[in-house]
């Protein structure tokens, strides 16, 4: 896929074990939210010199990811791995997660590291689905993105499929292949206009 298309592959890793294997073939590593405070996850993504992309689990605080970004640095000393920190909410009430677009400058300062903006999981309503699998609402996808970028988020992860209703994962929380190209554009507007 990389040869073919020039993108980098990042993907999830669940236990410590995974992490050389996949670092491998990834060119990023990525903890899932919830196991942002695994130490020996952490250390084990460091170690490999991949860049490690941490998200932050729902429950913490912007400056909380501060220790999770320490131990994998603290891992990845001499092997140049890079650590970035990605935002996606937090769980309010009712069970949607809530962006406090706060965060990007907040979790930047405490880090010292890019913060990127999880789009699709970020309006991702767990147990709310059909049979009880993770429901969404894409239609707020581009309003939270485009927010994100104003307020200072240095990318922005987005899932897609050209059907995502019959997507075989997180497809109620998934943006339309055939919008993602206008969605971009827009984007990229919304930060050259911020940043003039």
């Amino acid at each position: 896929m990389r040869e073919k298309t020039g993108l980098r592959i990042l993907t999830d890793v669940h236990l410590p074990d995974q992490c050389a294997v996949a670092a491998e073939v990834a060119d990023v590593l990525q903890i899932p939210a919830f196991l942002c405070r695994q130490t020996d996850l952490l250390e084990a993504a460091g170690r490999t010199g991949r860049p490690v992309n941490v998200k932050k689990g729902q429950w913490m605080h912007p400056e909380g990811m501060r220790g999770a970004v320490d131990k994998v640095r603290g891992a990845a000393r001499g092997s140049g791995g890079s650590v970035a920190v990605t935002e996606r909410g937090t769980f309010f009430g009712y069970g949607d997660l809530v962006v406090d677009m706060r965060a990007f400058a907040r979790m930047r300062e405490a880090c010292a590291a890019p913060v990127i903006f999880d789009a699709t999981h970020s309006v991702q309503r767990p147990g709310q689905g059909t049979g009880g699998a993770s429901g969404g609402a894409r239609e707020f996808i581009p309003p939270l993105a485009l927010a994100a970028v104003a307020a200072g988020a240095d990318g922005v992860f987005l899932e897609t499929h050209p059907d995502p209703a019959n997507a075989p994962s997180d497809g109620p929380n998934m943006i339309p292949l055939s919008e993602l190209d206008a969605l971009v554009d827009r984007l990229l507007a919304v930060r050259d206009a911020c940043t003039r």
